[in-house]
């Protein structure tokens, strides 16, 4: 949602979501009609409900290539930002989306999928294993893959029964990249800040002119 501004009204349904008990059955389609899979968060956050809604969909499981440790670091420093930057709380409390996605990512992210650990290191990092285990305990062996993106294409299209592509693998999505994008919506907060700061100081001097 907040890399593609054409899905940003999706916010409205995963709230919903957010605030459903968890096994609640929901009409995914509202979401994922024309699309043929759905990664990360918010998505990976119900991956026991799309098994249910979707029983012939592969799932896949990404663990990072440096280790549970190098995953919290990661986390850490990209897409905790909505709890960790207090900027984010600024565009929360000045724009629509924002307004919308800060509370979601907050109840169905980091508290019902992390289980509220991300401040504790070592909480994080085991509730990272339990989700691991889990995952490989509830998935039947034929429809999981546990995949580390350093492996490149072949283990991911072998299961997928795809083609091997002639490109490289891509690198997207990685840590400069949410770090750039976190800068950019840092530097949207400050404007938002300079606007709301010249407004008060123009009344402020309107004002001042009456008296």
């Amino acid at each position: 949602m907040i890399g593609n501004p054409d899905n940003a009204h999706h916010v409205d349904f995963w709230c919903r979501v957010a605030k459903s008990p968890p096994g609640t059955a929901h009409d995914w389609a509202q979401v994922f009609a024309g699309y043929r899979a759905a990664i990360d968060n918010p998505a990976a956050c119900v991956w026991r409900e799309l098994m249910d809604a979707y029983p012939d969909a592969k799932v896949l499981l990404t663990v990072h290539p440096g280790g549970a440790e190098a995953w919290y670091d990661s986390v850490m420093e990209t897409i905790y930002f909505t709890e960790r930057l207090w900027q984010w709380r600024v565009l929360e409390a000045m724009t629509p989306f924002a307004r919308k996605f800060g509370p979601m990512a907050r109840t169905l992210i980091w508290q019902r999928f992390h289980k509220g650990t991300m401040p504790d290191r070592s909480a994080a990092i085991a509730e990272y294993h339990r989700h691991i285990a889990a995952v490989k305990a509830e998935v039947p062996a034929d429809r999981l893959l546990l995949f580390n993106v350093a492996d490149g294409w072949a283990p991911l299209c072998a299961f997928l029964g795809m083609p091997v592509p002639e490109q490289p693998f891509p690198r997207v999505n990685d840590r400069d990249a949410i770090k750039r994008d976190i800068r950019g919506m840092v530097r949207g907060a400050y404007v938002i800040l300079a606007i709301g700061a010249a407004v008060v100081l123009g009344v402020a001097w309107a004002a001042s002119r009456l008296v």
